[in-house]
């Protein structure tokens, strides 16, 4: 098990400043290269402190954010997303990523957001109406429908 500090908001892990046990693989494979973690040191832990008290002076504000942007998403009502689709057929050749969704929100007039944010419920692979949840902060949560039409 490798004991790490958490720099940024990792699902079903814990938040920056966190210090967790997680696999050796995890955390050498995952977290450390794209910059999620570092490796909990003597130095690191002192510093911990500094970045629970930067957090904590940035959450009322990303919280007060987060309902802005909660609110610029549900203001844009139905947002449409066009794919490719066989011709006379529902179905999509591949499926609809959160690139494509963020792509499509920003298009529509809609906050720019990051990919990582967005939470498919499941592969959007046919035509229609879908559902879409942003998770804007650990308290908020906007939800966007998307209307998929065929190319």
């Amino acid at each position: 098990m490798a004991k790490i500090i958490l720099t940024t908001d990792v699902a079903n892990l814990g938040g920056p400043g966190d210090i967790v046990e997680v696999r050796d693989g995890y955390a050498r494979n995952y977290l450390l290269p794209r910059g999620y973690a570092i490796e909990a040191t003597k130095g690191a832990e002192k510093n911990v402190r500094t970045i629970r008290r930067a957090q904590e002076s940035r959450k009322i504000r990303d919280l007060d954010h987060a309902k802005e942007i909660k609110s610029a998403l549900e203001g844009l009502g139905t947002v449409e997303l066009s794919a490719k689709a066989a011709k006379g057929s529902k179905k999509l050749f591949g499926s609809v990523t959160t690139s494509d969704v963020v792509n499509a929100i920003k298009g529509a007039g809609g906050p720019l957001l990051d990919k990582r944010t967005i939470e498919l419920r499941e592969h959007i692979k046919t035509v229609g109406t879908h559902r879409v949840s942003a998770r804007l902060h650990p308290e908020v949560k906007a939800d966007v429908n998307v209307e998929v039409t065929a190319k």
